[in-house]
């Protein structure tokens, strides 16, 4: 990615489109006239976080709406293909999307898109902040940010960070890292996590950010080792590990999202419905298992 583009700019952009995507809505109870399935698209690969939230609302969103969810991935450029089905879609609410922060982000990253991220989509629901720990394969011979930013600065462009594809939050909270940091590594971008987890453990590339629920479990087995989280205060999931900012990177705070959206002009009385749905599905026992 060209670094001359503006981090700072993109990623409070991100953080106001969190900031609209969470106005109230209030309850009612109209969901779409029609007994046809709802398609459920989600612009990244199968196995990522996102997907994973999709699939775990998936199944009581349709009981609370009445129609079945068929979750479907469009993946390519940083979701842009997938979004584009969804803002271009009928105004009947039976073709929603999953987006993410970079859903605001890419209008600064890719030259043209074929929507407007904010006037081209009706915003349903958060439905989660995904906090992002910094990880490395254990072979790299650094146990903490600081040693990491040193081992960094000393081989210049020899470290491979990995994400989930360009203009990805992954890739975002890496950029940031090196902006704050000063150091130089290579982006190496995945089409998903999963791929990328998996060439972390084995050592194809040396580090990278991934939401922790998706690495939790390798950074407890030793597979990966933890350095730090994005957020500005400590997981819950893995409350030993350092925030970046206590670990010696001042300032560094980046949290990623996860929201429902529809085409732009869905009727509000349907919006007021799916919002309602959302917070049922949220507390089902699949969401809260996933």
């Amino acid at each position: 990615m060209n670094r001359s583009f503006n981090l700072r700019r993109q990623l409070l952009a991100s953080m106001a489109g969190a900031a609209l995507l969470t106005a109230p809505w209030v309850a009612a109870a109209q969901p779409a006239a029609s007994d046809k399935p709802i398609r459920m698209v989600v612009p990244l690969a199968a196995g990522s976080t996102v997907d994973a939230v999709a699939r775990a609302i998936a199944p009581a969103f349709g009981r609370a709406t009445g129609h079945p969810v068929v979750v479907e991935n469009l993946v390519g450029a940083g979701g842009i293909p997938g979004t584009t089905q969804v803002v271009k879609a009928p105004k009947d609410g039976l073709t929603l999307g999953m987006i993410s922060s970079n859903h605001v982000i890419n209008p600064g990253i890719y030259k043209t898109i074929p929507y407007d991220s904010l006037k081209d989509i009706t915003p349903i629901a958060v439905l989660a902040t995904v906090p992002l720990v910094l990880v490395v394969n254990p072979a790299l011979p650094v146990k903490n940010v600081a040693e990491l930013v040193a081992h960094a600065k000393a081989h210049p462009d020899a470290l491979n960070y990995g994400s989930a594809g360009n203009g990805s939050t992954l890739h975002l909270a890496g950029e940031l890292l090196v902006s704050e940091t000063g150091i130089r590594m290579k982006h190496v971008p995945y089409r998903g996590t999963g791929p990328l987890i998996t060439d972390m453990i084995g050592g194809q590339v040396q580090l990278g950010f991934v939401s922790i629920s998706q690495v939790a479990p390798q950074v407890k087995a030793g597979t990966l080792r933890a350095l730090a989280v994005s957020t500005g205060t400590r997981s819950a999931a893995l409350p030993d590990v350092p925030t970046l900012a206590e670990a010696g990177v001042p300032g560094y705070s980046f949290d990623a999202w996860i929201a429902l959206v529809g085409p732009a002009g869905l009727p509000s009385p349907m919006v007021e419905s799916y919002h309602a749905a959302i917070k049922a599905a949220m507390a089902s026992p699949e969401a809260k298992t996933a």
